[in-house]
């Protein structure tokens, strides 16, 4: 398990991020939210694609949004998931 949680924390980037939502919409689903865990969060927030566009989203932080998906911080540190 936790040789899982590494290998998802050294492939959470953007391009990962990016690659997940446009696999859900490939199949056929319309995806309304992301589910981030707080620390792979904090490594996206590095990138500053990923950073403008959230924090350029909204003002209120539990509103903002990422490729006009919402954001949702998990308390599991590891969690990547597009609903």
């Amino acid at each position: 398990m936790k040789a899982e949680r590494i290998n998802l924390m050294k492939k959470a980037n953007v391009a990962y991020l990016d690659q997940l939502i446009e696999d859900f919409k490939h199949n056929g689903e319309k995806p309304s939210k992301i589910v981030i865990g707080y620390k792979i969060y904090s490594e996206l927030m590095n990138d500053t694609t990923f950073s403008n566009e959230v924090l350029h989203s909204a003002l209120d932080a539990s509103k903002r949004k990422y490729k006009k998906l919402k954001i949702k911080i998990s308390q599991d540190e590891f969690q990547l998931k597009i609903e």
